[in-house]
């Protein structure tokens, strides 16, 4: 015999298992759908927002040394930053009367260099200038600028112009700064672990994380002047699926970002085992439903049998005592076999007699 009211409620157990099966499934496939490219670089940017970049010369038009010669400083000193690889023109505001022209450049673990011209005998003269990227922008008489083309990051120094007048001497300098534009990598380790660097740049580079992690940063610094910064980062236990890395520097800021992958034989979020454990639960209870539902039912059957004969015999045995006496048949019979008894036994003693 069935239990129906165990029977209702193992179907309703087993509906509720086929839907998280599904519901397993189906997340399952949604993940294999996503692309399996372990890094994923987007929005890339670049943004050069000083404006001393965008210009190569640091020459002042005519009108502005013609009104400025009234007042000329005596010394005059100018940061100037410049990209490596461009070409810088740096400018000597003469003034009304100059004698002699002399530019003297001072470059890192090099002697320095003089280039000077003299007006009176329309001279030049170099004194220890060997490179040949620094040059005058066109002939002296004509025009007394500096030229370097281009400018590379060896070229990091001081530059004056030097200006001998009746009336004195006259400074015009520049510090120029060459800055390098560091190259940015992104990836993510077998570890799981997400690197981003900043190599080779100049001056060095600032690396943020979006969102925040735990982070380790390192620098290295090179002979040439350049630095090049590394960010190692990780996120375990947090629900992070995306991150970005964002380097911030003079020549420009960059942004990228990179889809975190689930890193082979490493120790998977609890959260993943959840919908499991939730199915194996609720297979052990339906598994424990079915087996109290099979035991009950035999227990029931058994008991059944057993107990049913005995009502019989214990129901029987009084209706056939109250037959045996109260039926006038029984008592009929019981009469003709005690007279026969009793003939039997007189005819018996006749014969003995």
């Amino acid at each position: 015999m069935l239990c129906p009211w165990r029977t209702a409620n193992l179907g309703l157990l087993l509906i509720l298992t086929v839907f998280l099966v599904t519901e397993c499934i189906h997340s399952e496939a949604e993940g294999a759908a996503r692309p399996n490219n372990s890094l994923i670089l987007q929005n890339s940017k670049e943004n050069l927002t000083l404006d001393f970049l965008a210009s190569s010369s640091s020459c002042m038009d005519g009108t502005q040394i013609t009104q400025n010669n009234s007042a000329f400083p005596t010394e005059v000193n100018i940061s100037w930053p410049i990209l490596m690889g461009k070409n810088a023109v740096l400018c000597c505001p003469i003034t009304l009367k100059y004698l002699i022209i002399t530019w003297e450049i001072i470059l890192k673990d090099q002697p320095s260099c003089k280039k000077a011209y003299k007006k009176e005998t329309n001279e030049t003269k170099e004194t220890n200038c060997t490179d040949e990227r620094i040059t005058w922008v066109s002939r002296p008489d004509q025009n007394l600028d500096l030229q370097i083309r281009p400018v590379a990051i060896t070229h990091d120094g001081y530059y004056r112009c030097i200006m001998g007048a009746p009336g004195g001497n006259f400074y015009h300098g520049y510090h120029l700064e060459v800055l390098v534009t560091p190259e940015v990598t992104l990836f993510q380790s077998r570890n799981g672990t997400v690197v981003c660097k900043a190599v080779a740049g100049k001056p060095a580079a600032q690396i943020s994380w979006i969102p925040e992690g735990d982070c380790v940063t390192e620098q290295k610094c090179w002979d040439n002047g350049t630095v090049t910064v590394k960010s190692a980062c990780h996120w375990e236990g947090h629900n992070v699926s995306t991150v970005t890395c964002r380097v911030s520097h003079l020549t420009g800021n960059r942004s990228l970002d990179i889809e975190l992958l689930p890193v082979a034989g490493a120790k998977k979020s609890a959260k993943l085992y959840i919908p499991y454990i939730i199915l194996a639960i609720i297979l052990i209870i339906v598994g424990f439903i079915f087996l109290l539902k099979i035991s009950g039912c035999r227990k029931y059957k058994w008991n059944k049998t057993e107990a049913t004969p005995v009502v019989e015999e214990d129901e029987m045995q009084p209706y056939a005592s109250y037959t045996e006496k109260n039926n006038p048949l029984y008592d009929t019979t019981n009469k003709v076999k005690v007279s026969q008894a009793l003939q039997s036994e007189a005819g018996t003693s006749l014969h003995a007699l």
